[in-house]
């Protein structure tokens, strides 16, 4: 048996219900590489690339976690307040012509 055989890291399925897992790959995404990570990941399809494979079944995961029971989480909500805006403002496009000049001393809600 190979020397190197031997000193390898271990290959394992992919979980992303594993945490380690999910850490793991984070740690790729931060370093672009694998090498701080003590396993090596296998696909199960042989269609996609490993990274490919493993971020769609991260998508998965936090899709179903986000609207799982049907239910989402809702963004905060802010009070509106009464402002007046007091200037002139012009809309220019990218090329730099004036589109528009607006007197803005209507109140915006």
């Amino acid at each position: 048996m190979s020397l190197l055989y031997l000193r390898s890291r271990p290959i394992v399925a992919f979980d992303v219900h594993n945490a380690d897992h999910r850490k793991w790959f984070a740690e790729f995404i931060k370093y672009r590489g694998w090498g701080k990570c003590p396993v090596r990941f296998m696909a199960e399809s042989l269609e996609v690339d490993l990274v490919t494979f493993i971020e769609h079944k991260m998508l998965v995961y936090y899709v179903q976690q986000e609207f799982k029971n049907g239910k989402t989480k809702k963004k905060p909500t802010t009070k509106s307040t009464l402002c007046v805006v007091r200037k002139r403002h012009t809309v220019s496009s990218q090329t730099g012509k004036k589109l528009t000049q607006v007197s803005t001393s209507a109140q915006a809600s």
